[in-house]
């Protein structure tokens, strides 16, 4: 294996791992925003206010996209069988 192809096999899987993880984090996070903001609206600190509505934004989002990521994981694996393959 060439440092060429090991730095493009490190940067196919830094990009895997940012595209499969970057819809459930965003939700996540905006989520979180929009219940931050009405918590300072309205004065309420409830902690358990925060995580509820953050899970079920994060398991919508994961069975929403989830054909999508496992199509992506899919291909960067079949991508490192036939590297491997090639070797």
């Amino acid at each position: 294996m060439t440092p060429e192809m090991a730095v493009d096999l490190c940067r196919k899987a830094i990009q895997t791992i940012l595209l499969s993880a970057a819809p459930p984090l965003i939700v996540a996070l905006v989520v979180g925003l929009l219940i931050s903001v009405f918590q300072a609206a309205t004065q309420i600190n409830e902690q358990t206010m925060t995580f509820v509505p953050k899970i079920v934004a994060v398991f919508i989002t994961l069975l929403i996209f989830g054909s999508w990521l496992i199509k992506i994981l899919t291909t960067f694996t079949v991508g490192i069988f036939d590297v491997i393959a090639t070797l």
